[in-house]
């Protein structure tokens, strides 16, 4: 296909290459330039004209989830569309309770069977025994260990994803550390006993929430840890001090590290906003709720639940420490870390919407600071560079993959730009704005016919699912506003 008269946004310099044009074979770009040059030396099938419109490489969210059990896996997969129309070509899933289901779905999404962003998985987390989380490698000892990461190998996971559940802090090292020496990247949620530059040290490639990174700025962390440790506090008490004992110094110097050994930080701000700010928004009207499954909305009530019985004095402590929290992103940009751009959307966590989220995970980032090319550069160049993919994606030239996205607004200038979607490009196939409205329309008729069966059986009625004419008819007369998802700034960040 040739896409002509484009402008590209050059991600890496942040500029602009005005009255571009861009030729593709298969799933490769071939040829990038001047357009008359591009449009006179190929030809093609398809050809877009993209006057006045901006051309970036595709968006990748590097931490999302899929799970809430095997009878939520069509709902899951369900959600796989909803990135494309969305302008997500990439996606990191950091594990959840259907690990298994999600390594077919990478299968069948680089087969071209399945509909999807590209899948890069971390299959079943590394977890203690028993821990909280389903569908996870329980390991209580080195042996487990080692044998869960020669488990992962064989399933070709693309990084390994270790959590704290139940899992003993010198377990966590020394899986870090297995994981490292068998070639694999790892993310993880940090054990309270140990300070974050332990995990560095043992060498930890992405620190996920920004609470980690917090953590890691606060001046006495390491006695905060050894007493968790030992017995003498509680994680309330410890949570406490943490909180009181933040110190700017401590943090860049901590940051500073980061950025010398590598670390990336995915700060999942939007998931963290959501949480903190419960007791003032219910989200009942929220439009991402229209391609949400109903099974897949039950997973949300534990947190809800959880929130609606917190204090007055827990829910202000819950606002200030997001703002804290959030305060510390800058910081990360300006001590040299690499920031992912990453949602934490998925099941359990209440209406943080897939695909829609990344763009409000971005609108917070610039809020919190960062300029726009920089939140542009988290979602488009900081994934691909974490995977040691920069050859093939991240940019717009010849060789690199043919994942694009055509804006009808400058994100450079607003990072709200990238919800005006006009056409998506997803391994050379084109998805133009009617494709991608089709995609959108055909998941909330999909939702629709869930909610009537679950409604229904919950009264012991057979379901009333609307008719294809009523259905077409709703769409139609609502399609401003469902556009108004991608398409209009968020006004709530």
């Amino acid at each position: 296909m040739l896409i002509r008269h484009a402008t590209i946004v050059d991600v890496g310099s942040a500029h602009l290459i005005a009255d571009q044009a861009v030729a593709t074979l298969g799933d490769t770009i071939v040829a990038v330039g001047n357009d008359r040059d591009i449009a006179a030396a190929w030809r093609a099938r398809q050809t877009t004209q993209a006057h006045g419109k901006y051309l970036i490489p595709g968006l990748w969210d590097m931490h999302v989830h899929f799970g809430g059990g095997p009878e939520v896996i069509e709902e899951n997969q369900a959600l796989l569309p909803l990135y494309v129309a969305f302008g997500i070509t990439t996606v990191r899933d950091c594990a959840g309770d259907i690990p298994y289901d999600v390594l077919n779905w990478r299968e069948d999404i680089a087969r071209g069977t399945l509909l999807g962003p590209t899948l890069l998985s971390s299959g079943p987390k590394i977890e203690g025994i028993a821990p909280v989380w389903k569908g996870t490698l329980e390991t209580g000892s080195e042996a487990d260990v080692d044998a869960a990461i020669a488990k992962l190998k064989s399933l070709r996971v693309d990084f390994v994803k270790i959590t704290d559940s139940t899992l003993k802090p010198e377990l966590f090292l020394y899986a870090v550390r297995t994981a490292h020496a068998a070639g694999l990247k790892t993310s993880g949620h940090i054990p309270m006993q140990l300070t974050v530059e332990q995990a560095v040290d043992a060498g930890l490639n992405s620190i996920e929430h920004i609470d980690y990174a917090f953590k890691a700025g606060v001046k006495n962390e390491a006695a905060i840890a050894a007493d968790f440790a030992a017995g003498r506090i509680d994680r309330a008490a410890a949570y406490r001090r943490l909180n009181e004992g933040f110190d700017r110094d401590t943090a860049m110097k901590a940051y500073r590290n980061f950025a010398s050994r590598g670390v990336f930080v995915t700060p999942t701000l939007n998931g963290e906003r959501i949480l903190a700010w419960l007791d003032r928004d219910n989200h009942d009207h929220d439009p991402g709720l229209a391609y949400i499954g109903p099974k897949l909305r039950k997973t949300y009530d534990w947190r809800i639940e959880r929130a609606a019985k917190a204090s007055a004095d827990a829910i202000r402590q819950r606002h200030e420490q997001y703002e804290r929290a959030a305060a510390v992103l800058p910081l990360l940009q300006q001590a040299g870390v690499t920031i992912m751009a990453g949602t934490d959307a998925g099941f359990l966590n209440s209406f943080n919407y897939p695909a829609l989220g990344l763009h409000d995970e971005l609108a917070l980032y610039v809020k919190q600071g960062l300029t726009p090319p920089q939140a542009l550069a988290s979602a488009t160049r900081a994934g691909p560079e974490w995977f040691g993919k920069l050859d093939r994606y991240g940019g717009i030239e010849a060789g690199k993959a043919a994942d694009l996205v055509l804006l009808d607004a400058n994100p450079l200038a607003d990072i709200n730009a990238t919800r005006q979607i006009r056409l998506v490009v997803l391994r050379g196939v084109v998805f133009d704005r009617g494709r991608l409205d089709r995609i959108l329309a055909d998941a909330r008729t999909k939702v629709a016919e869930w909610n009537a069966h679950s409604n229904a059986a919950r009264i012991g009625q057979r379901p009333s699912v609307p008719s294809a004419h009523s259905l077409a008819s709703r769409s139609s007369a609502s399609r401003a506003r469902s556009s108004s998802v991608i398409l209009l700034p968020n006004t709530r960040s």
